[in-house]
């Protein structure tokens, strides 16, 4: 098939163009570079199933020819992107998304849209599934991202519901791997980089919110199966296996071999205490469950960020 990414330059928008090439598919990606980088994708240049194209999805465009798929990866997702960017990632979560299910209509093409579990804001339901409807500050800093991907689920299966487009939605749980932003500001590449730099380890309060570590590639394959199912409703892509941002940055610590201290910090406005998938429905579903164990994941992080110093 002939399958169009939106932010397929960025850390997980070209981990999906790789895996939609490998199964024999044309691939077009668009990104305006915000956060992505030409570097994620220049391995790809030159092939003849594959295009990029320089483009902001909140603006007007047209894609010539035949289109099958379409997937939504086109927002910046950095807690530092909220303060820096927050105009940027509230257009694209709105008029970014009409956009694309617009093109998606006219070429009678598929729609993925990947949302977050940001969508569940700091939840009081532990672990989250999706019939959770979250809670979340509506106008606090970290509001640009979260309600833009719930006004984007809502857009999504508007266009669904009322005008009959075949659509998916993925809500993606905490991902780490290779061709994430150095600066990127969430806690995998912080806490490499200040670790192979041998910098103090930055961890916000006292370190026992949790988070939830999915490795890219077993990320990409759920979306891949996501796109390949039948299912409308929303579907969580994350690995449970829950851990303390303390044991997060212990654990780095220990693969490193650093000799860094860890340096607590105020914790930020809003920040979720908890944070673990239920992932009873993509396992249902999709069949789908992570397979790279974290120890696993984070050493081939560690080693792709010490071999890019």
């Amino acid at each position: 098939m002939k399958m169009l990414v939106a932010g397929g330059a960025g850390f997980l928008g070209s981990h999906l163009c790789d895996r939609l090439l490998a199964d024999g598919h044309q691939v077009i990606a668009l990104d305006n570079l915000i956060t992505g980088s030409l570097d994620n994708v220049r391995h790809l240049k030159g092939r003849e199933d594959f295009s990029f194209i320089e483009q902001d999805v909140t603006q007007p465009f047209k894609i010539e020819g035949k289109i099958d798929f379409i997937f939504d990866l086109a927002s910046p997702a950095s807690p530092i992107d909220f303060v820096k960017i927050p105009m940027e990632i509230l257009l694209v979560g709105s008029y970014g998304v009409h956009n694309l299910l617009e093109l998606a209509r006219e070429k009678q093409a598929g729609f993925l849209l990947t949302s977050t579990s940001e969508v569940y804001g700091d939840p009081l339901v532990h672990p989250q599934s999706e019939d959770y409807w979250g809670n979340v500050n509506p106008i606090g800093p970290r509001s640009v991202y979260d309600e833009s991907k719930r006004y984007a689920e809502a857009l999504t299966m508007a266009y669904h519901r009322y005008r009959g487009i075949n659509t998916r939605i993925v809500r993606i749980f905490n991902t780490y791997g290779p061709r994430m932003r150095l600066d990127d500001g969430r806690v995998v590449p912080t806490l490499i980089d200040q670790a192979l730099n041998n910098r103090p380890l930055t961890v916000f309060g006292d370190g026992s919110q949790t988070r939830s570590f999915c490795y890219a590639s077993d990320l990409i394959e759920g979306i891949y199966l996501a796109m390949r199912s039948s299912e409308h409703q929303p579907i969580n892509l994350g690995n449970p296996h829950e851990m303390s941002i303390l044991e997060f940055a212990q654990a780095i610590k220990k693969f490193t071999g650093t000799s860094s201290a860890i340096e607590h910090q105020p914790l930020p406005a809003d920040d979720p205490k908890v944070r673990r998938p239920d992932i009873s429905r993509a396992k249902k579903i999709l069949n789908w469950e992570p397979v790279i164990g974290f120890e696993e994941g984070i050493k081939k992080t560690i080693d792709w960020f010490a071999a890019k110093k």
